[in-house]
């Protein structure tokens, strides 16, 4: 068990504080000291310059299924090297009618190097046991689509 920590420091700086002019802007700053401008989506009076929570989410997501997938193409005996993805979030209501990330796509290339090269049907395999065993993957209720390229 690990405990990870982000700290959220926002203010109102003295400005204005009307729902369409009050600012977004914030500062995450993550346990190892790095920090990053956040704010929420354009679409939503956000920063545009700035990350948002949504986006946050899907690269968040899309980090956990590459790192498990690589553990688990190391222990089979696969040598990937590179691995790029393409991933989307799909920002809409879900049952319950309420806005959420309803769908994340994620849409990995990989190149393997070696004599062991997975089929497609183990690359596939090598996938589903990725996104069955990623933290993050585990943590939501969006569905989620894995698209090899």
């Amino acid at each position: 068990m690990s405990e990870h920590i982000a700290a959220l420091r926002w203010s109102r700086h003295g400005r204005d504080f009307r729902y369409e002019s009050f600012s977004r802007d914030h500062e995450l700053t993550f346990e190892n000291g790095q920090k990053t401008l956040a704010s929420s989506a354009p679409a939503f009076v956000g920063n545009p310059e700035a990350l948002n929570p949504e986006t946050l989410l899907v690269g968040s997501l899309s980090s956990c299924h590459m790192l498990t997938f690589l553990a688990i193409c190391a222990k089979r005996g696969y040598v990937v090297d590179h691995y790029d993805d393409a991933a989307s979030g799909l920002l809409d209501k879900n049952a319950e009618g309420k806005m959420a990330i309803t769908r994340i796509t994620l849409r990995p290339k990989v190149v393997f190097s070696s004599e062991k090269q997975p089929t497609a049907e183990e690359l596939a395999k090598l996938h589903e046991r990725a996104h069955a065993n990623c933290f993050i993957g585990s943590s939501i209720r969006a569905e989620v689509a894995v698209e090899p390229r």
